[in-house]
């Protein structure tokens, strides 16, 4: 990999804390556990670790430190899923917003700048227009229907 100046590192991880952030305040407007701090940590942590696993170890394979990162964040995701009362889950699509913040983190930390912003943006829209879309309450809606 070609060198990369100081100056571009510190942009990297600033870029990829800030899509974090930006995600995770969509979490918060939601009333979701996990909110901008914990999308923008999560995401800059993925940055740093790409960062260190390519620049700190030349010739090593950064693939089983992003390998790391997704499993960690794994981890970290899954506490937030919780079994709500009756069949429902809560929490599944914060634990997907924290794993996949990591994996723009990753991509931002590499350099892959255009993957990283494209996948925020996504990320983004998916959350966005669920709720101005009131695709849930629909659902819900239909649900009843058919019990009834």
């Amino acid at each position: 990999m070609a060198s990369v100046s100081q100056l571009e590192m510190v942009g990297r991880l600033v870029l990829a804390a800030f899509l974090g952030f930006l995600i995770g305040l969509e979490r918060e407007f939601a009333d979701q556990p996990a909110g901008e701090r914990t999308h923008a940590l999560a995401s800059l942590g993925a940055a740093v670790f790409a960062l260190v696993s390519v620049m700190a170890f030349p010739g090593s394979d950064p693939a089983r430190v992003a390998a790391g990162v997704v499993t960690g964040l794994g981890f970290l995701g899954a506490g937030m899923i919780l079994k709500g009362t009756g069949r429902g889950v809560q929490g599944l699509t914060t634990a997907a917003g924290i794993w996949t913040v990591g994996g723009i983190g990753l991509a931002i930390g590499a350099g892959l700048y255009l993957l990283g912003v494209t996948a925020a943006v996504l990320v983004g829209l998916v959350l966005t227009l669920e709720r101005l879309l009131k695709i849930d309450e629909r659902l819900e809606r239909r649900r009843r229907e058919r019990r009834d």
